[in-house]
């Protein structure tokens, strides 16, 4: 081979090698050479598949917690008088039955008057009806009057009845003293009662108010720019300041169509359970009330899942034990625990959700 032929073959090898060196390859996921998770932190590693669902959007609301009112009970005094004692306050937790306060009375004196009273009539009528029947067999009085007589005893049975079920009632003892108790078991969340108080006998206001909290009511404040946006059965996450990493789960169950004047808003209730007695009547709460925005799926991942640093957002892509992958993604947005994601991710990706950021730490210090 001569000069020129080695110069030739040497530039078509140059140019060959050129061509080939632009072809696009494939990039492998990236893999942490020599990271391996410890047996103790795979334990507690937890994992998620991105899954395709309906995109969620969210609405904010300001609120309060108030009691179910078909479980409260309000309790009037039914006489007027002195106050002599009270034995719970506000608060407490009452039983059925259970003894609230009692009032000194000259009413309850008076129904104790007219007890004794029907019981002397109901006696009075009985020995008459005996002396009636008595005198009948002798043929000394007629049919009539033994009729009449029966009927004046059952008058008298009646009237002692009726003022015996006022006893009860009432509550009324012995005495002029009437007992104030607890028509249902709850909490007193209203107290309107003091001792040595003198209570008027035209008092129309009420002394005690109790609750059964056990399940409670949230009232939603509805903008009117956002009513047409609110329907029923809605989910609903619900927050309080007093437990600000405790959420509450319901839906909407009620919408009172009446724009409130003073605050220019609707309202929208929602019904929540309160295991342990945690939500208490007048807190205010954050309502977040969640609805499909689209009829498209889209990717979806648990929230925790998202790592956000130096303004990007990262997930920790699970391969095995010895492959993890560090992968950045682009947020949509976030609806309560899920985060809804447009690219970076495909259906089916298994994303740690329990020690990703350790993992993220130990890979990309």
């Amino acid at each position: 081979m001569n000069f020129l032929s080695t110069r030739l073959f040497f530039l078509l090898a140059v140019v060959l090698a050129a061509t080939t060196g632009c072809k696009h390859e494939p990039e492998a996921a990236p893999v942490s050479k020599g990271f391996r998770l410890s047996d103790k932190m795979l334990a507690t590693t937890r994992t998620a598949l991105a899954t395709r669902m309906p995109l969620q959007n969210e609405l904010t609301f300001f609120g309060k917690i108030t009691t179910d009112a078909n479980k409260m009970v309000e309790v009037f005094p039914v006489v007027g008088g002195n106050v002599t004692r009270v034995y719970v306050e506000l608060g407490d937790y009452v039983e059925k039955g259970q003894l609230l306060a009692t009032i000194q009375s000259t009413e309850v004196a008076g129904f104790a008057k007219d007890l004794e009273d029907a019981r002397n009539d109901e006696l009075l009528a009985r020995n008459n009806l005996k002396v009636a029947q008595e005198m009948y067999q002798g043929k000394l009085s007629t049919e009539r009057e033994v009729l009449e007589a029966r009927s004046n005893l059952e008058k008298a049975q009646s009237q002692t009845h009726r003022i015996s079920e006022t006893y009860k009632i009432y509550n009324i003892r012995s005495g002029s003293t009437f007992e104030v108790r607890a028509p249902i078991s709850g909490f007193v969340i209203q107290k309107d009662i003091n001792q040595d108080m003198l209570l008027r006998n035209d008092r129309s206001d009420n002394i005690f108010d109790i609750a059964q909290i056990n399940e409670v009511w949230v009232l939603a404040n509805v903008n009117e720019s956002d009513i047409n946006q609110v329907q029923l059965g809605m989910n609903a996450a619900v927050t309080t300041l007093s437990y600000p990493d405790k959420v509450f789960y319901g839906k909407v169950d009620k919408i009172f169509n009446v724009i409130n004047p003073d605050t220019k808003a609707m309202q929208a209730r929602v019904k929540l359970e309160n295991p342990g007695f945690l939500l208490k009547p007048e807190m205010r709460a954050n309502i977040k009330l969640s609805y499909e925005e689209t009829s498209k799926d889209v990717l979806a991942i648990p929230a925790k899942a998202v790592i956000f640093d130096q303004n990007k957002n990262y997930v920790m892509i699970f391969h095995s034990r010895n492959n993890i992958e560090t992968r950045e993604v682009a947020e949509m947005r976030q609806v309560g625990d899920l985060a809804y994601i447009s690219n970076g991710i495909r259906e089916g990706d298994t994303v740690v959700t329990e020690n990703q950021l350790l993992i993220y730490d130990a890979l990309n210090d």
